[in-house]
């Protein structure tokens, strides 16, 4: 079969299209023939190998052979199952996160049950493709301050991504009052998805305008984590999706210092696990209240380009890949 495969860590240039063995499934496993994936920053950081921790389970050095396929997004079609699978059969159409396994860049990939969803009857694959990772990061990050009622303020930061497209679109379901922060050019895009008000954030930052929110969804912080603290209301919830390490080791450190001051403002990490609520993303995508955002669309062979064009940041909503046209 066909995949995009890297051996070594660093820039795009190291992709390459290879005749590489069809995998074979285990007794838990599926088989899919992959006729769509997409892109995530976490494609983009086990490429380069940043941050540096992630090459304790990718390969300190280089790659290890079986992960040298990039690609966690899928939607495809179910060729054959082991036989302990129960919930698919062959010729099903499915869609999920394989982020413990990645492979989603080839024509075929191995997942476990877990990690399946029927795909929604009315999306495209590519539209499909598109949403498990970027539309689970979403939901959990929303659900960091509970259920969210009508009227309440809601932040999304760098919202003009995946995770943020997808966040504007359930926030405003659930009747939130939403402000999304990105660059310039991806303002008229948040503005078309239902955000109420807009921030470009090489013109003004949002922890200083004195506005104070219910919650914030982080999706890109570069802002020290009091700054972020300082923008709740009493009693609002932080929740962080995207971010360097340092600002981990921060959240976690003034998240401790709150218990013990029994400080009601929450700063959460976004970590539950992939596709957990993927089945009730099929659910809105299917009765019209949610759909995928897709800048551009790169066939298999063009990865390299995708992944570029991924680095340098200009991207609307998701970047996705067909495999199988």
């Amino acid at each position: 079969m066909k995949a995009i495969t890297f051996t070594h860590y660093g820039p795009p240039s190291g992709l390459e299209l290879q005749e590489v063995p069809k995998p074979r499934p285990g007794d838990d496993e599926l088989l899919i023939r992959v006729h769509a994936s997409s892109i995530n920053s976490w494609d983009w950081e086990f490429l380069n190998g940043t941050p540096f921790i992630n090459r304790l389970a990718y390969g300190l050095f280089k790659p290890r052979p079986e992960k040298q396929i990039l690609g966690s997004d899928i939607a495809g079609t179910v060729e054959a199952v082991g036989g302990r699978v129960t919930r698919f059969r062959p010729g099903d159409e499915v869609f999920g996160d394989l982020w413990d396994s990645w492979g989603g860049f080839a024509e075929y990939a191995c997942a476990r049950e877990p990690a399946l969803e029927l795909k929604p009857t009315n999306s495209t694959f590519e539209e499909a493709a598109a949403v498990p990772q970027a539309g689970v990061l979403a939901l959990q990050g929303l659900r960091k301050a509970g259920q969210l009622k009508p009227g309440q303020k809601v932040l999304i930061n760098g919202a003009g991504g995946g995770v943020g497209t997808f966040a504007i679109q359930m926030a405003r379901l659930c009747g939130a009052e939403v402000t999304a922060v990105d660059a310039s050019h991806k303002l008229e895009i948040l503005r078309s998805l239902g955000a109420d008000h807009v921030i470009d954030y090489g013109q003004e930052d949002f922890t200083k305008t004195g506005d104070r929110y219910d919650l914030i969804v982080d999706c890109q912080n570069y802002r020290s984590m009091y700054d972020n603290k300082a923008a709740l209301k009493p009693g609002g919830t932080y929740a962080m999706i995207g971010g360097s390490i340092s600002r981990v080791y921060q959240l976690w450190l003034l998240s401790f210092i709150g218990s013990l001051t029994r400080e009601n403002r929450k700063l959460r990490l976004v970590a539950e696990g992939p596709n957990k609520g993927l089945a009730e993303l099929r659910e809105l995508i299917e009765t019209g209240r949610l759909v995928s955002v897709i800048d551009r669309t790169f066939q298999l062979r063009e990865v390299p380009q995708a992944m570029r064009y991924f680095g340098e940041g200009r991207h609307k909503g998701k970047i996705a890949i067909t495999v199988k046209s």
